[in-house]
Formats: C-alpha cells, structure tokens, sequence
C-alpha cells in the first residue's frame, strides 16, 4: 500500500551556497519513483507518496541522489503521515508559544536523540521554553532565534542530527499531507 510522507531537507535555500530550484527538486523525487510531489515554501519541504514497491528508505535515496542531480548535499529526515501527526499532536508549548513563528520544531533523524535532550529541558531558561517529544523538540524562542541560548543549546546539540521548522510551517506541512492523504 502507498504512503504519504514528508520530507524536511536541511540547509536548502538558507544562504547562498546550497540554492535549489523547487521545481527541480520535486523532479529530482519524482525521478526517483515517489508520487504527488509537492513542495511547501521554498526552503526544502516535500510532501509525497512512497508506492508499496519501494524497499530503500527515502530519506537516503534522496540524499544519495542530491548530489548528482543538484549538485548539492544535504542531510534529509523523512516522516510518515503518522509520525508529522504526533509531532504536531504532542506540543508540549502550544498554550504559552503565542506566535507560530517563534515556536521552532526541531525534527530529529534519529528519534534515540531525545534522549540528549532531557538535560536541557529539566534547565530553566525563562522566557524561554524547551518540550522534548518522541521525534521533536519544542522551542519557544519568544524574543528571537538568532539570540536565544535555548536554541544555540539544543543546535549545538544536536549538530546535523536534526533540522528545524517554525510551527507555522509544521502545522501547514501537515494539512498538506493530511489533505493528500484523503
């Protein structure tokens, strides 16, 4: 049976050195075999169906393909439909993170990783917040990223074990993909 997933490409389109055109990245999946591709934003989002017949993992196709085809490379983390869904449904930070776009979700590839993070989250950072999920960190940053310590923390952490998305951008990912998936 197919399925629908998500793709969350790190660093594309953050800078200068890693620039990829959308459409060609959504090219560069379907060529792989996967279906319905769309992408969200211009940073690396994709959403899609595995057909039942792929065996490989998708995280790593696309990854192994990046190169080659884009001439960049970039860690990927894939999720189910399931999974984005507990991501989203296990916000621990919904009832004080008042802007979406201050809320980080930080993806990890590895959801072992969690467990690195349960000595910051016992940690005070007010104003700051930290919520540890089974696949995510929660971080409020209500001041701004580029200066939160929380973040630097859990950034510094992690290293490429992970990527990041504002809660806007979860939460519109997982409409997109709920929506595919009707």
């Amino acid at each position: 049976m197919s399925s629908r997933h998500v793709a969350l490409i790190r660093g594309i389109n953050v800078g200068r050195a890693k620039r990829v055109a959308m459409a060609d990245l959504r090219a560069l999946v379907e060529g792989l075999g996967y279906r319905d591709v769309r992408t969200l934003l211009n940073s690396g989002n994709l959403v899609f169906t595995v057909p039942a017949s792929s065996r490989k993992g998708p995280a790593r196709r696309i990854e192994d393909a990046m190169p080659e085809r884009l001439g960049v490379s970039a860690r990927v983390t894939v999720l189910s439909v399931e999974e984005l869904a507990a991501v989203v449904a296990e916000n621990p930070l919904g009832r004080i993170a008042d802007d979406p776009s201050r809320l980080l979700v930080t993806v990890l590839t590895d959801p072992a990783d969690r467990k690195g993070l349960l000595p910051l989250a016992r940690k005070q950072w007010s104003p700051e917040a930290l919520g540890v999920g089974t696949r995510a960190a929660y971080v409020w940053c209500p001041k701004s990223m580029l200066e939160s310590p929380l973040f630097a923390a859990v950034t510094r952490l992690l290293g490429d074990r992970a990527t990041t998305r504002n809660w806007a951008t979860i939460t519109k990912l997982h409409a997109l993909v709920r929506a595919g998936a009707e």
